[in-house]
């Protein structure tokens, strides 16, 4: 139980951090509202799923690609910002699920016209 707490606390650490690197950095297809919606750790630490979506032109799965690019940057700013010896490796995902709901929402709110 304890250790679940603790990967619960680092992942939401890690997640504020990834935050304040993603945001200043100067690539155009990352700037912008880049939100990291959750981080996924693995149990040994080595590795790190990272969920990003992406507001505006563009869409999550372009900022995603850059962000795996510049992996090895942002994995060496957590390890200097959170004072950690390894880092875990950092995949960034692009996370859909805001558009998806957004666009069920306006089908929804088309049937309750038409109905009407």
């Amino acid at each position: 139980m304890a250790q679940s707490k603790n990967m619960a606390r680092l992942s939401e650490d890690m997640r504020r951090e990834l935050i304040a690197v993603i945001g200043g950095m100067k690539d155009p297809r990352v700037q912008g509202l880049v939100t990291v919606l959750r981080v996924e750790l693995a149990p040994d630490l080595s590795s790190a799923k990272v969920f990003v979506s992406k507001l505006g032109e563009g869409g999550a799965a372009e900022a995603a690609s850059a962000l795996n690019r510049a992996a090895g940057h942002v994995r060496s700013e957590i390890a200097k910002r959170m004072h950690i010896r390894k880092a875990p490796e950092f995949r960034f995902v692009a996370d859909e699920g805001a558009a998806y709901a957004a666009h069920i929402g306006e089908i929804l709110s088309e049937l309750k016209e038409d109905k009407l």
